[in-house]
Order: structure tokens, then sequence, then C-alpha cells
């Protein structure tokens, strides 16, 4: 699809069968011959095999759609080429010519085809054939109107050529909402066509007969010596069948449809077969009564497929009948009768056999399973049968080809004997009744699921999904299931799902103790990753005593596919190829395997998850390197040839007990093999497969699942060879898998639940398809859409960390997205990866990428490698040398950036209507082309609008709307033209997490999923909107609608407005969504809870800091970072260490302590581009300071609960990172009255409706915030679980406004404690410092119970899978302090026994107190010299140590990363041999506590949750209800002790900076107020009049509506209707208004009016602006402004531009900045500049920056506040000067395009053209809002002058 649309416009007319009306559907491109066409519309919903499809002879006369949107990817092959078997016939067709009538796609991706096969594109070919086809039609759309009405009669016509290159191409938007376009062009007129009239089979059969014979050595002969022959009636047959029956050995005579053939059966012929065709069989009067005959005469046996089964029916004598639309596609089930066995079969039909009909002597052979119509019959007692189905398939899956051998059996039996003529046909498989008792279903009470625990790269939150799924499963099935994992913060181990769970570690030992205690009948370890899979397997031997059958696939199958060389031999016997390999134990094997294989080879650990230990060796160095980590990991390693630059291929299998077979999804890397499969990019279905590559390895898979016995559900993946039909499997995993989860996503096939299901013996064709309701799940999923996978890399978190791509997976999490294209999919994808990505584009932040490099050699960049490299001009065939990714994926991502490129030609308002709408067509974001034209997102998004495009929304329905569906499972697409749903709910949103990060992870799914959950039970309609296939939440059944779609301003608001939604929950979600809370909030979203501004207060720590001043919390002393000087004068006046951090943070993102100045220079030059938005911070950092969690929720600013957890490690780990303790078992109560305290003061402040966290530091009972997340935290789910009281379902209820008990009562056993623990990953990543610190670097977590916290602990700790040390344990403690802290717990471990080893200082030490350690020595690279019995290295390589706590000091001046101290080097050591490590004091000292008391760790009531409903209440816990808080100052005693109490406010020089303060202090009071009640009656009778001698809108409405918000009444007064007019005195108008009222608020045009008013007035004068001289009032909105804005007024550029000498808002603000650093510039024209006195304040003051004449992109560059004034005609001498200058300050998008992104906009209103329109759409805008602010300044004013 290129963007210039030079193809004819083609319009799509239908007629409705039910009325003959005939109605225009659609317009779209041509891409076939140039003709119009008429004929019957049938859809046919397969994804692969278009060139098979097209050649069909069944649809002969048929115009037919093809559902899936991408037509024409791997090109056609040759026509030239031969058939090996049937020499003359086409080799790769299904007949000579191609037999559609016309062909109808939603989208085509023209020539830019990719297979090693295609000689041209298919365009090209149709063309050839002079067939028309067109793209650009909603096919989904017609398919459904299809299916509703029924086959169709149809037209395609053509533009009229007079016009083809006239105005065709005005707007061409296709089938959008841009028809209107073509209404006016003029279509031919072609008669309509109905090919059901006609004799369709006479001109498709061939015309004589014709002979085809087998190859001679694989001839069957006849006892008379003459080869068996197989009589062929063709009707309309596919070469496939031929080909079919030849290579079984049988000579074919194939004849025309009217052949007289009975007379020569038994002697000419053996067998008679009826083939398939077009049309309708009660038209072939001539070949049914030759049928008639050859069954009454009955010498030969007889099969018939697809119009031969009908055929034969009613030769036989039954009916046919017409269906509504046929069944056309390439998954539909049919159940054989006999033996109950389902298969997936290929059809193409519009008839089918009326089955009751059928003679006594017939019966049916198969059933459709999804509509029960006929698929097949038998004869009783003859060798006859036919099938509706395809068996001979091309295109379609293979499983039934084995009828081709049933009937040649048959053949071969009468021959033998002639008895077999008076006997049925034998099907395979046995009876029904016989398969049932083989596999009957399994009966069990009580069920066993094991978790996966904590999440860590390689296996993550999909575990949470399909163990939620399975229990889902179980439950439905009435069983009592009870799960164990430790994992805490996801929904499948809370309340709703299984009926018990253990938080327990998921180990052979603890699950032993489970099942000797709860007795379960069976077991499931398929549900949790590879942790469950290996306590299956090391229990194998115990379940069978202990009474516990396995569920699903057999130990054995699973030990066979983890044990690599098992699984080659396995594969070898039933002849598919795996790579070329061989298993080593030790390094002397590998070398001599690797010998035989030959380099490169990659060697992977057996046994281990996500290819942990494993790699690509390119020579010996490298695979000694690889072997002596993988043995520390497993005790085998696996060495097989690389295949680089192969296609890699995964497919989805699932299997039943009755050896039914499906596959759900096949899925295609967009990488080459090589990246490990989690890491790479992932497309499905697959693109650049053809039917025969499609399906050969679909039945290889299907072979493999069999053969291996699985039953359930299992990936396997392959590489293929691009340039051949070569492939090898690389690996089976049977279970289920991070594709499993990304399968059931993709498809919308619950791929776990279904499983679950199939392991209780339950067969697939008795299990609903829960999605459509009505067809079964015996079915494979059709897809109308495509799915892309990108994976999330967090490498920038750790320190030496290898960012290389390779075969052990590094990546924390992925994304999905779903198109009509995969242009459209794939730039959604990399938007929802970041989101500062903007889709695929050049980016400049990677310019320094070595490009050539990154393409060679894969890492976390290659995206944006390929968008930079595409950007400079690299061709496709240049980067596929470099990558070998496919061309086809490389080809459509070039149009992308070409795209880009034209569209930086245009602007909002110069770009075409259809190039925009091609531009979201192909993905690109409003934001993306707001960059592209120097705009903004909410200009484009309004320049869209106003052009009516916006997305359509399309289900996902597992059959591409072949059956009405009702799934609530959507996605937004600009590929289409009407909405698959109506928006009746007005739900209520709630916005997920994104993709899983290192942060933000499972523990917000939670919160996500519990506040939906609980919507849903208080009867809300629900939405969830996410992107990331790992989660419960993205699960269809959890929300009323899913929405599976990116989390950003653009898609947000699409859905909202669509919905028409209730309002929108963001505070469940994490980061993600709280980042777009305020444009929400300004677009006039309804936001729940806490109000987007005060989210913004928190987040912003200015706004923040004022704050807690105000109500008087205690926070560390910090500073704005803008010069090293400055910098390094705070640091030495607070003391080191201090943290240095950017504004706005998630995880500690780039966060760092730092120790010394050095320190600090270091880091300051790593930090300048840090975040070019928000400015670095320094604080003071607190040593030795206990940390602690707060998580609580309110409701209108009051506190309805909370729970208090402490941190083990001291304050400076990463509180993520951090091991919990709950309830706190060390806290002072103090310390607890102190934060309960604050927590209440600071949740009244920011009037919290619904979670927040804040975490504190203490430090001998002195209390300090940290920070203050107004949102759910990641510790929700750990606190809600611990205490039993479910936090966010209270939060939930808060923000609905759902009645709410305040603080529910907590009932916990008295001995209870829980330990929450970081879940790490570091052996994953290759070269990262295993050390913790203030950047996040876990990437899970586990919790366990105790009745201690130390037996907590240690159950936590085995959880993560930290193995207790049994016998040696090696210290390394750095700092003196460290040592001192360690003594004790050091001695403690040698009274327990254990060996201890030490380094040099630490061995020392400890020798001093009496303590035996052995000495071991590191040495920098010259262990040669080294004895082994001292050597460190050799002993962690040995495994001989079975605990490393090294303990390094924090105080040295940090190394750049480029040098590798000692400690680091032992630490990766300890990591890549699997020595067990500890780097932190306080849990060194907690593990040795614990294992000193040598706790049994057996079952206790403490270690699982019950969840039934629970018992009588406690009386409240004193943890969870504080005091009452001291109170900080309320409204009323600020207002008690204004200094302006009656005082006159006529300029700014009235006010100190601390007056400043007050005033802005209760501007936010006042705010708060208004948002919580409306009107605060503070004024309640109090009068202000309002004289106003010059107009005014916003200065007097603000006022009085101020006066109004705040209780009292306001008079406004003009000149035109006062007493002036009759000559009356300003100080006589004042004294008269002064009787009257308690205030006067005087606008006026003398300069000196103020002060006379002031002088006479008895009652206070508010100066509303005299003359040109000042507007204090403005001025301070301006300064609140600033602050609320930008959170501080310090250290802004402040540039003010128009006309500055008559400003009287620019000369007050000038005034006011004087108590701030700030600088200043101007911009006006020299007639116009600044008056020379406030000019020269300035300068006394060091304010004034620089002096222009005009707006430069240089000077917008530096301004954070952009203050605009009007440049006013009148001021001009003449109109030659004013025309001069009055364009040069007109601030539009492309002024802003080199403006920063947190800089604000500025205007006193009103406005001239100064501001263009465009720009109040830019978020930086705040003119508006600063009228918003003005009121709530305005308000406080009133207060401080008025109240009592």
């Amino acid at each position: 699809m290129e963007f210039h649309q030079d193809d004819p416009v083609v319009a799509l007319e239908l007629k409705d069968p039910q009325d003959n009306s005939v109605y225009r559907f659609g317009h779209g491109f041509s891409f076939g011959a140039q003709r119009s066409v008429a004929g019957e519309f049938v859809f046919q919903t397969g994804m692969v095999g278009y060139p098979e499809s097209v050649t069909d002879p069944s649809y002969r006369g048929q115009i037919l759609v093809i559902t899936f949107p991408l037509v024409g990817n791997y090109g056609v092959p040759s026509r030239e080429d031969r058939d090996a078997l049937l020499e003359d016939l086409p080799a790769h067709f299904e007949a000579a010519e191609i037999h559609i009538a016309g062909l109808v796609v939603a989208a085509y991706s023209g020539d830019n085809f990719s297979h090693h096969l295609a000689t041209s594109s298919l365009g090209q070919w149709l063309k050839e054939q002079n067939v028309p086809a067109i793209y650009g039609i909603d096919t989904r759309e017609l398919t459904k109107r299809i299916r509703e009405k029924g086959s169709m009669l149809g037209r395609l016509l053509f533009q009229k050529h007079s016009l083809i290159n006239g105005a065709a191409h005005a707007n061409g938007v296709i089938n959008g909402n841009h028809n209107g376009a073509y209404s006016k062009l003029a279509f031919e007129d072609i008669p309509w066509r109905d090919p059901n009239g006609q004799n369709l089979v006479a001109e498709v059969s061939i015309n004589a007969p014709r002979i085809f014979s087998p190859h001679p050595s694989a001839a069957l002969k006849h006892p008379s010596g003459r080869p068996v022959r197989v009589l062929f009636v063709d009707v309309g047959s596919k070469h496939n069948q031929l080909r079919c029956l030849v290579s079984r050995g049988v000579e074919v005579e194939q004849v025309p449809w009217d052949y007289d053939f009975h007379a020569e059966a038994g002697r000419h012929y053996d067998g008679l077969f009826v083939s398939n065709g077009p049309g309708d069989p009660a038209m072939m009067g001539s070949t049914i009564k030759h049928l008639a005959q050859a069954l009454h005469e009955g010498r030969t046996p007889i099969f018939g497929i697809c119009l031969g089964h009908q055929l034969l029916a009613r030769a036989a004598g039954a009916d046919t009948v017409k269906m509504k639309f046929g069944n056309r596609g390439h998954n539909i089930p049919c159940t054989n009768l006999l033996s109950g066995r389902c298969y997936i079969t290929s059809q193409n039909h519009g008839y089918a056999v009326d089955a009751r009909t059928l003679p006594h002597e017939w019966r049916e052979l198969f059933v459709n399973a999804n509509d029960g119509s006929n698929e097949g019959i038998r004869h009783v007692s003859r060798p006859y049968f036919s099938v509706q189905f395809h068996p001979e398939s091309a295109p379609g899956p293979r499983d039934t080809e084995f009828l081709f051998d049933v009937f040649i059996d048959s053949i071969k039996k009468t021959l033998e004997s002639p008895a077999s003529l008076f006997q049925p046909v034998v099907f395979p498989d046995g009876d029904v009744m016989e398969l049932r008792g083989r596999n009957p279903r399994v009966h069990v009470k009580k069920v066993l699921v094991l978790g996966s625990g904590g999440l860590s790269i390689g296996q993550a939150g999909e575990f949470d999904y399909s163990g939620s799924q399975a229990i889902k499963a179980l439950k439905e099935e009435g069983i009592y299931t009870i799960l164990i994992n430790p994992n805490i913060a996801t929904i499948q181990t809370s309340k709703g799902l299984a009926d018990k769970v253990y938080f327990f570690p998921v180990n052979a030992e603890f699950v032993r103790k489970v099942i000797v205690k709860e007795r379960p009948d069976a077991l499931y370890c398929t549900f949790g990753g590879q942790t469950a899979l290996q306590v299956g397997i090391q229990l194998k031997d115990e379940l069978e005593s202990l009474g516990v059958r396995v569920l699903g696939t057999p130990i054995d199958t699973i030990i066979t596919t983890e044990d690599r060389e098992l699984f080659a031999r396995s594969m070898e016997s039933i002849g598919e190829k795996c790579a070329k390999s061989a298993s080593a134990s030790t390094i002397e094997e590998a070398k001599r395997a690797v010998k035989d294989i030959g380099f490169p080879v990659i060697v992977r650990a057996a046994y281990a998850l996500g290819g942990l230990g494993s790699g690509f060796a390119e020579d010996e160095a490298g695979l000694v390197d690889l072997c002596n980590r993988a043995f520390a990991a497993s005790p085998q390693v696996l060495i097989e040839r690389s295949m680089k630059g192969w296609k890699e291929i995964e497919y989805e299998v699932v299997r039943d007990a009755h050896d039914n077979c499906i596959t759900v999804c096949n899925m295609e890397n967009f990488d080459p093999l090589g990246i490990h499969t989690g890491d790479s990019i992932v497309v499905a279905p697959s693109q650049t497969l053809s039917d025969e590559d499609y399906n050969m390895l679909r039945t290889t898979a299907v072979n493999v699942i069999r053969h291996l016995g699985v039953v359930g559900e299992c990936n396997i993946q392959y590489a293929l060879n691009p340039e051949s039909r070569e492939y090898c499997i690389i690996e089976v995993n049977a279970r289920l898998s991070r594709s499993s989860a990304l399968a059931s996503k993709a498809t919308g096939y619950p791929l776990a639940f279904i499983a679950a299901k199939l392991g209780l013996g339950i067969p697939l064709n008795e299990i609903k398809n829960s999605v459509t309701k009505v067809t079964c799940a015996c079915f494979e999923p059709s897809l109308d859409y495509v799915v892309v996978k990108i994976p999330r890399w967090d490498l920038k978190k750790f320190t030496r960390v290898s960012t290389l791509l390779g075969s052990s997976m590094k990546s924390v999490g992925e994304v999905m997205s779903i198109g009509r294209t995969f242009e459209e999919a794939i730039q959604k994808a990399i938007r929802g990866v970041d989101v500062n990505n903007l889709g695929f584009n050049e980016t400049i932040a990677l310019m320094s990428l070595d490009l050539d490099a990154e393409l060679q050699t894969p890492s976390d960049q290659r995206m944006f490698a390929l968008a930079n490299a595409m950007h400079h001009g690299y061709s496709v065939n240049r980067i596929w040398e470099m990558t070998k990714i496919d061309k086809w994926f490389l080809s459509r991502l070039k149009i992308l950036s070409d795209f880009g490129k034209l569209m930086t030609k245009y602007n909002t308002k110069t770009v075409p209507v259809d190039l925009l709408k091609k531009a979201k067509q192909l993905g690109f974001a409003d934001r993306q082309l707001a960059k592209f034209w120097s705009s903004n997102e909410l200009a484009v998004r309004r320049a869209r609008i106003d052009a009516g495009i916006t997305p359509v929304v399309k289900q996902i329905d597992t059959v591409a709307a072949e059956f009405p569906a009702f799934t609530n499972y959507l996605y937004l697409t600009y590929n289409g033209a009407t909405h698959d749903v109506s928006f009746d709910d007005h739900g209520v949103m709630v916005l997920g997490s994104g993709v899983y990060r290192i942060g933000s992870s499972v523990e917000f799914d939670w919160c996500s999923v519990r506040a939906i959950r609980t919507l849903r039970e208080q009867g809300f309609k629900t939405m969830m909107v996410n992107y990331n296939p790992e989660t419960v939440s993205t699960d269809y059944d959890e929300a009323d609608r899913l929405y599976f779609e990116n989390i950003n301003l653009e898609t947000v608001l699409d859905i909202y407005q669509m919905e028409s939604s209730a309002g929108v929950m963001l505070s469940m979600g994490g980061q993600t969504p709280n980042n777009i809370a305020l444009p929400l909030n300004r677009l006039s979203v309804k936001i729940l809870g806490t109000s987007p501004e005060m989210i913004d207060t928190a987040e912003n720590r200015y706004k923040f800091s004022r704050m807690l001043d105000r109500i008087g919390v205690d926070q560390p002393q910090w500073k704005e970072l803008t010069s090293f000087e400055e910098a390094e004068e705070f640091c030495t006046k607070v003391t080191y260490p201090v943290l240095v951090r950017p504004s706005y943070v998630l995880s500690g993102a780039a966060m760092n302590t730092v120790y010394s100045k050095d320190d600090l220079a270091n880091y300051l030059q790593q930090a300048a581009d840090v975040s070019r938005d928000h400015p670095v911070v320094i604080t003071k950092y607190i040593e030795n300071a206990k940390e602690i969690e707060m998580d609580a929720v309110a409701k209108n600013g009051k506190m309805i609960g909370h729970f208090i957890s402490e941190h083990v490690e001291n304050a400076g780990v990463h509180s993520g990172d951090a091991t919990l303790v709950q309830p706190p078992q060390d806290l002072d109560p103090e310390t607890v009255r102190k934060i309960e305290d604050a927590t209440r003061k600071i949740g009244n402040a920011l009037n919290v409706t619904g979670p927040f966290n804040i975490q504190f530091i203490a430090k001998d009972n002195d209390v300090k915030v940290i920070e203050c997340n107004v949102r759910a935290a990641r510790s929700f789910p750990f606190v809600s679980k611990v205490m039993g009281v479910d936090l966010i379902e209270m939060a939930t209820k808060a923000m609905a406004g759902i009645p709410v008990q305040e603080y529910p009562p907590v009932t916990i056993p008295t001995d209870y404690v829980g330990v929450k623990v970081p879940q790490f990953s570091f052996s994953r990543l290759s070269g990262a410092d295993p050390v913790l610190g203030v950047e996040m670097a876990s990437t899970g977590e586990v919790a366990c119970f105790g009745r201690t916290k130390y037996e907590a602990y240690l159950k936590a700790l085995v959880s993560t899978g930290f193995k207790l040390p049994k016998k040696n344990i090696l210290l390394s403690i750095g700092s003196f302090k460290d040592k001192i802290e360690m003594l004790p717990s050091v001695k403690k471990l040698h009274e327990l026994g254990f060996n201890l080893f030490a380094t040099a200082g630490t061995a020392d030490y400890l020798q001093e107190y009496g303590i035996p350690a052995k000495f071991l020595e590191v040495l920098g690279g010259h262990e040669n010299d080294q004895k082994p019995e001292y050597s460190l290295t050799q002993h962690l390589a040995n495994n001989v140590i079975d605990l490393y706590i090294n303990l390094p000091s924090s105080n040295r001046f940090r190394r750049p990363a480029s040098y590798v101290s000692k400690g680091y080097r032992t630490r990766r050591m300890a990591v890549d041999y699997q020595t067990p490590l500890v780097t932190n004091v306080k849990i060194a000292k907690i593990l040795v506590e614990a294992l000193a008391r040598q706790y049994d760790l057996e079952i206790s009531d403490v270690d699982y949750q019950t969840f039934v409903p629970a018992p009588s209440a406690l009386p409240n816990s004193p943890l969870l209800k504080g005091q009452e808080p001291t109170k900080s100052p309320s409204l009323r005693q600020l207002l008690q002790s204004s200094p302006f109490k009656g005082k006159h406010i006529i300029s700014v020089n009235q006010f100190t900076r601390s007056e400043l303060h007050l005033l802005f202090t209760v501007a936010s009071e006042m705010r708060i107020g208004v948002e919580r009640s409306g009107t605060l009656n503070i004024l309640r009778g109090k009068v202000l009049h309002e004289m106003f001698y010059e107009p005014s809108t916003r200065t007097l409405v603000s006022f009085d509506t101020a006066m109004a918000r705040l209780g009292g009444v306001s008079i406004p007064i003009t000149e035109a209707h006062s007493s002036t007019t009759k000559g009356e005195s300003l100080k006589d108008t004042i004294r008269t208004l002064g009787a009257y009222g308690d205030a006067i608020v005087l606008r006026h045009p003398s300069e000196d009016s103020a002060d006379i008013a002031a002088k006479f007035s008895p009652v206070p004068i508010i100066n509303a602006g005299n003359g040109t001289r000042e507007h204090p009032t403005q001025a301070f909105l301006d300064l609140f402004t600033i602050r609320e804005e930008l959170g501080t007024v310090n250290g802004l550029t402040i540039t003010f531009t128009g006309d500055l000498k008559y400003g009287r808002t620019v000369h007050s603000l000038c005034e006011l900045l004087k108590h701030y650093d700030v600088t200043i510039q101007l911009i006006s024209p020299p007639s116009l500049s600044l008056p020379q006195g406030v000019r020269d304040n300035l300068k006394s003051r060091n304010q004034l920056g620089a002096e222009f004449t005009e707006l430069t992109p240089e000077v917008v560059a530096k301004t954070d506040v952009l203050y605009c004034t009007r440049v006013q005609k009148e001021r001009f001498d003449d109109l030659e000067s004013y025309e001069k200058v009055k364009d040069v300050f007109v601030v539009n998008n492309k002024t802003l395009k080199d403006a920063k992104q947190n800089m604000v906009i500025m205007h006193p209103l009103p406005r001239n053209v100064e501001i263009a329109e465009e720009v109040d759409f830019d978020p930086r805008a705040a003119y508006f809002r600063q009228m918003k602010y003005g009121m709530y300044v305005r308000m406080a004013l009133l207060a401080l002058v008025l109240a009592e």
C-alpha cells in the first residue's frame, strides 16, 4: 500500500437477498484487472493460501472476500513450474487458471512480497488472468453483512474511464468517513449475474479423459498385473486430490463431469472417486444418474468430496439444501460419529446434504461440531462414503488426508476378496465407546495447583494469568482448589479464586508438606512455569504413594521435553529433525561434541528457564566460558548447531485425552533465530509463510504433540530456512508458557482455561467457545487483524550490564498491540513500550548509535537503530544483509519511514484529508504527526476530528466475524468503516498498569482487577484499558469491556468520548495512567478520586515541599540544582552523603547516592541529560535511618483506613527492593503516632479521595516524609492480604461514591507476621552488579507468613530460590562500621558450626575477636600464581561456598563504570555460579538470626488463607486507627492572622515575600474548598462594590464569582450607568460606595486613581488597574499561575513579549518578581519597550537578561515562561509602523517547535492575533487556566482583607 493511491477507485454494490434492493457498501482501490464484474459474494476466513483459494474451481463465478487483512505478502510462485508427480500440471496451484470472478481484501501488500518461491506479486498475476481485485474495504463489516443476510449478489464497478485520472483522488479515503468524496464519481453499470443459475461444472470440468500414473516403484498392481486404477469424475476438481491419489500408488483416469462410467466398473477401474466443484448439485442430472447406476451395481468402492459428496447423496436418494452463507474456512471442526474424534477441516461449499432425507441404509459419518450440519455419509453394508470437507486441504490443515488411505485400503480389500464389496468401509480410531473407555473423565474433588512464585525475567506475570484461568476452570467444574504460591502481589493469590492459598515456597520440600496435610486427589504443575514443572519432576516417584495423580501432560513427557538429548532422540524416532546436537557433562565432552557439530554452536543448560545459562560460541574459548557458567546452573549442557538468520516460528498446540489436536495460534518472530523468543518482536499470525509452509509446520506440531502424549497445551518452536522448506524443531514446552499467554490474548482463545479442562479428561468438542457462546472449543481461531508483541527491557537500571540480545532472555515485560495491518499494530506496540516513544521514526536521542554495529549485533535499541538507518537512506537490502530480518517486515517499516518524511512537508492546515486518514491507517499517532508538523497533539486531534477521521471499535471474536460473538474484547483501528459494538453502557474506565517494568509490575494489575471487580459487584458497568498480554486485567472476562489499547492521551480520550464514560479511574495502574491525569482533566474528562491538580501537587516537589511546610510536616533538606558551584555549596552545607535525582521519578530512575565532592562532579557529568524537561534535585541523605511505608485510603481528605509496614534495610535501598515487615515489629509507638499524624495532614491537604502511599524516614523518633504517591502503590496487595482488609476495595468505593465502612475491623492471629522479600533476576543480566541502592533492581516479590518475622523471612527468602547454607560461608565486609555491626552475627554463625571463609581485612578483624576464618584472596587477573586453596574465585567456581556475604563499603569515591573492582567481580561470580549472595548488612543480620533460631518450617495456621466467610470481627486494631493528629493552621486561623485585614490593596510594592506566601497558601485552600463544596461561607453578609471606568470581562467576573463563592454579595457598577455621567468626581463616588459596602474594587484610566480612592474611602480599596501603571491582582494571579504550573518561580527564565510600555500587568509582575531568583528577557518593538524605571529596577537586581525586537527560536528555547501581551494598534503613530511589527510577536506551533516541554505560555487576555488559536490545544498554553487560578487568588485576597 503506497501513499499516493493512483489505483482506480472501485465501487462495491450489494443486492439484498430479502427484498432485492441495491445499495453501495463502500469503495476500494483496484489492484487486479481493470474491469467491472458481477457475481455472488462469499467470504473465506482462512489466513494463508490465497494462490490455492483463487484457483479452486469451487469458487467459480464467486467474488471472494478474504477476511485476513494482509494478502499478497508472500507473492505468487512461478506459473511455469510443473508438478513433480502430475507432470503436465502446475506445481503450486489447484487449477491452471484463476476461477474466482473477483477478489476483495482489506489491505494488500503490493510489490513488497517476500518468499523464496515467489516470482511475482498477486496483483500482477490477477491482471494476467483478467481478474479484478480491490483493497481498502472493511472486510469484517462485509463478512458480517453476508453472515446476517446470507450469500449475496454483488458487483465491483470501475470508474468511468474519462474520470479515472480526473477528480478521482480529490479525497482518497476508502470506506471510512469520507465516502461522500466518491458519491460524485460516475461508475460503470453492468448486469447482475447469479452463478447459481448456471451449470458451472461444465465450465470447469475437463473435456476429455486423461490418465495420471504413479512412479513405478510405488505403483499398486491389480491381481491381473495391470495398475490399480481409480476413475476420477471431475466436477471441478482441485489438483491436490489427484496428487493425494497418485502419490498413494494408484493410476488415476480423470474423466469429464458427464462421462458415462458405470459400464467400466470393475473392468477398467477399481475405485470411483467424485471430486469437488462449484454450484448447485441439483443441476447435475447426468452425473447423478451415472452415480445412481454405479451404486446400484456396486462393483467398486466409492469416495466423494464436497460437491462429489452432495452428488453421491442425491444419487442415493437424499436431498441437498442451499446454506445461508456456506462454510469456507480452514478451521471448521467436524466430529466423526463412529469414533467421536473431532478433526479440523478445510471447506468451501454453499450447499449441504439434508441428513433427514438419507435412505435407511445410509448413515451420517461426520457432522459439523459448530452448527450440526452434515459433513459426511457412509453406507452401512457397502464400501461407499463421502465427506463435505476437503481432506486434500490445499489450502488448510491436512488432518483428514488419511481418508484417501481409507479409500485405497477399501479398494485393496475388494481386490483381495470380492466379499468386501458387501462390507462397509472401516475407519481408524475404533468406536466412540471404546475411545471413552480408554480415556474416561477424571473425577477429582480436590486439586492442588502450583504457582510460579515471584516474577523474574523469563517467568513473569503470564503465570498469574494462566494460573488464574486454570483455577477458574476448576471452580467451574465444582472442584475444591488449593494453590501454593508465595507471590502475594498477584490476583491468583486473592480471595475469589482458589479456595485455599498457601504462601509457601514452590519447591519439592514445601509442596510435599502441603500434600501430606491436605491430601489432594490431583496436582497441576503446568501452570506455574519452570518452577512448578521442576517440582513435578522432583516429586514424580513419590506422588503415587501420596495418592496424588498428575493432571494433564504426564511427567514423563515433561522430562522428555526438558532433557534435550531425550527430546532429540524422541523426535528422531518419528522422523522429525532437531538441530544437530550433543549433550555433555564435562568441558572435555563438550569440546569433543563440537568437533562433530562444527562452530558456531549454541550452548544451553538442561532444565533451565528461559534460556538461562545459554549463549552462542564462535570458538573454543567462548565454548569453555559458556560451559563453565551453564554447569553452575545444571549438571548437563546441550550443544547444538547454530542456525542464526533462519526464521523462528512458534505454534501453540492443544491436545485432549481423545487425541483431538488443534493449533491455536502460530507466531512469527520479527527477529531471525539467535535472539531468545522472549526478547524478540513477535507477530501473530505469521506474515510470510505460504500455505505449504504453514501447514507443513502445523502437521509436524500435531504429530509431535501426539507422539509425546501431551494433554493440554504446549508450545513448539521451529527454525525455518528462509531459502527452502528445511526446518528443524528447536524445543517443545509441555506447559503453559509466555507464548501461551500471548497467544491467548492474540486470538481470544483462553488456552490455560481450556488446558485445565482437558486435564480432567473433558474432550475439546464438549467445551464451549466462551467467546462466541455458540461454537465449540475444538476449532482453530481465525484472525482478521494482526498482533505485534514487543519486549520491554530495563537495562539502564543496572550498572555494567550487557545490552546485547542473544539466546538468554533479558526483557522484564512485553506489550501487545492489535491493528488491522502490521504497520498499524507495530506503531502502537512501539508506543506501548515506553511513554516517550512516538512510533517508528527517527530518534534524535539515539543518533550516537553506531548504526552498522547496532544492526549487526542486536541490543535493546534495535528498533530505533532500524528507524534511524532508514531515515539515513539505508536500503531494505542493506539492512537485510546486516540483520537477516525478513524483507517483508523491512519493506513495511520502510513505508512508515518514507511516509514520515512525506508528512514533514505539511502542517495541520495544508495536509490533504486523504493523507491524514492514510497516516492514521498506518498507525501514526497524533503526537507523532504533531512532531512532523511542528504542532501539538491537541491541534492535530482537532484537525483530525474536524476532518471526520476517528477510529472504529472492532471485536476480537476468534472466528473473523463468521459467527455472531458476544465478546467484549475490543481494539481501535482506522482501517475500518463501522463499529462492531454500540455504546450504551457508559461504564467506568479503569486504566491498567501498561507494560511490566522494574518499578511497575503485577501489583498494579492486582489493584486494577480488584477495582474492576469491586465496581462490578456494586452494579457498575466497567471498561478496562490495558495493553499488557501477561495480565489478568486483560482477560476478557474481568471487565464488561476490555479495550486492548495503549494508555495515552489520544487513545483514552477516543474511548472516553465514544463510550460517553461515567468517569476514569487512573490511580490503580501505577505511574503510567498518573502521567496523563492532568491533561485529561484539562480536557474535561471526569477523573474519579483525587483531583489531578492535587496529584500534580504531590508529584511536583516544589509544590509538595511548600505544602509540607504549610501543614507542619518535616522533610529532608533539598535544593534544585542549576550549577555545579551551587550544588557543591549546598552539599557542603548539609554535609555528604546526598541523593541526586531528576524531578519526576518512577522507581528511582537515574537516582544516585553521592558520598563526596568528586562523586558529585562525576554524577553531574553523567546526569546532565537525565531529563531535559525536569531539573535535577539534591536531597540530604540521612544515613542509618529506618524507612517506613504507609498505605492509606481517604475520602474527601479524611483518612478511612491505613496500614504501616517497616523496611528491614535502612533507608537508601529503594522501597521496591526492600524487605517489608507487616505488622511492624520494631517501631516505637511515638514514631507510629507521628507517621499517622503526618499522613492525616497530607491526605487532608491534598483532599485525597482514593488510595495514597507515603514513604517516611525515621531516626530517633524524628520522622520525615520522603515522597507521597497519590495512587495505589506496590505495597497495597501485600498489606491488604496480610491484614485481611482490601484497601483497594475501600479506595474504589470511596472514588465511586459508594458507601464504605471506615476502619473495618482487622482480625489477625496474635503471633502473626508477614514478610515481603524482593525477587531479583541478576543471573539473567550478564555483567550487572548485584548490589542494592536507590535505583530499583528487583523484578518481583514474594511474601510468606510466620509466628515471628524471622520465620516468615526464612520462608520468603527460600521462595525466591535462595538456598539456605549447609556448611561454608564466605564473608567480605567493607566498612569498619559494618564489621562492628556484623560481629555478633558472625559469632553466631561460628557457634552454629559453619565453616567461615573471609577476605583479607575481614579475616584479620575476625581473628582479633577469636573467630576462626579461612583467608581467601582475590587477585587481579593473575589467578595462575595463586594456590587454589587460597583462591576466592576458585572456591566460588567449584561451588564450595554455600553463602557469600559481601558488604561493599559505600563511602568511597565512585569509580567510573569501566573500572571493575575486585568486589564487583566476586559478586558477579557468585551470581553466575548460582551461589547465594547477601549484600546488605541488615539482611545479613536478619538471615543469621533466622538461621540461629533453627525453625522446622512446618505448616502452621498462619501459612495459608482459607477464603471462607471471616470469623466474627475483633475490635479495631490500634495499628489501623491512630490518635487524632496535631492540627496544622486551619483556613480560619490563617485568615485571623491576616496582615491585610481592612487594608487597601493598591500596589504590588506593599507585599513582602512572606505575605505573598500567605496569599498563595490561602488561595490553595480556597481551591480545595471549592472542589469539596462549591462555596465557603467566609464572607456571608459582606458586600463588595465593583466600580469599573473601563471595559472588563475577566477581572470583573472573577471578583464577582470570588465573592459569590465566599458567600458574600457583589454589586458591579459601570461608568455609563453611574453619576459620573452627571459630573460626579471620583472622590465623591468612592465616599458614596463606601457608605453602602464593605470594600470597593476599582478600575480607572488615571494613574493616580487608586491613591486618590484610598485617601478618601472609608472601606478597603482593591486596585483592579490604574491606567498603565499597575494591575496588582493580575500580577498576583500570574505569579500564582507560574507556581502552580511549574512548582517554583526560582531559577526560571521569564520572557515578556508584545507591548511592554503600556502593559500594566507586565509592570506589576516585574516588580513582584524582585522576591525571586529569575532572569527576565524582553521582546518588543522599540516604540513599545519597557519603561526606563521598571528596566532600571530589573538591572539593579541583576534580573535583566537580553532584550530583543523579535521572537527567535533561540530565545524561545531558553524560556520557561512566555508572557505575551497585545500589540495594540492605537499605541502606534502610523499604521505602517504597526503593520511592520504586529506579526513578529505571533506565537504559533512553529514558534513553539524549539520550546521546552514544560514551558508555560501566559497572557492576561483578551488577545487579538498574538497567540494563534492552534496553540490553545498545546498543554503548555496556560492562559485559560490562568483565569481559573485568578478566581482562587481573588477569593484569597478578599478573604484576607474582609474576613472577621
